[in-house]
């Protein structure tokens, strides 16, 4: 892989992270609905469509730039990462019984014609946020990382895990907006992207944090 195409790589990451959380700002969003107040109701649905579209950008790269291996897993090794990508894999689709998945799609909105620039979604704390703040991010983080890598592979495992670390505190600051000291609370008990033993909510205490007012 040539210097340009690394360079190119790079690039092409850091325009779809500064794209994607520039269309997700509350500023961005304020002023769709101050000048295209009747586009609204499809902006989530049509925010996510460009996302998942322009992800191809950066995929057909790595795709088309592979090369040697820099690590490959063996024996022991491939079933643990296969082990702990499987488990990561389980976990996600597991979780999405917590998630109000028309609301994250945004037919919801679609269909229910909602303006507000605000997201819809309740503070609630599935059994996984008991423990991590963001726990997709920290799944994605596991798959990421258990697979083989080639050197655009590496560079674009490192560039999402950097996005995953600025854009969950993006992400927080309007969970901040939307949700207040209930949000501050949680965050000083939980922490962000790696569970940590002496870090988590009990059930109880999970409980009384989404009643709190």
């Amino acid at each position: 892989m040539t210097n340009a195409a690394i360079i190119s790589l790079i690039s092409i990451w850091l325009f779809y992270f500064g794209l994607h959380s520039f269309l997700a700002s509350l500023s961005f969003k304020k002023l769709i609905a101050e000048f295209f107040p009747g586009f609204m109701p499809a902006y989530r649905l049509t925010f996510n469509i460009i996302a998942i579209i322009l992800l191809f950008l950066p995929l057909g790269f790595i795709y088309m730039a592979h090369g040697e291996p820099l690590w490959q897993w063996h024996g022991v090794q491939s079933w643990i990462a296969n082990g702990l990508a499987l488990a990561a894999l389980a976990l996600y689709v597991w979780s999405l019984r917590f998630y109000d998945s028309s609301e994250f799609s945004g037919f919801r909105q679609l269909h229910n014609k909602v303006r507000t620039v605000e997201d819809q979604e309740q503070f609630c704390l599935s059994p996984l946020h008991r423990y991590v703040r963001h726990p997709w991010y920290f799944l994605a983080l596991i798959l990421i990382w258990t697979r083989e890598m080639d050197l655009p592979t590496l560079i674009s495992a490192i560039m999402i895990s950097g996005y995953f670390i600025v854009g969950s505190r993006l992400e927080e600051n309007k969970l901040i907006v939307y949700h207040g000291e209930r949000y501050q609370k949680y965050r000083q008990k939980v922490s962000a992207l790696f569970p940590l033993p002496w870090k988590f909510l009990t059930a109880e205490e999970a409980e009384k944090l989404t009643k709190l007012r």
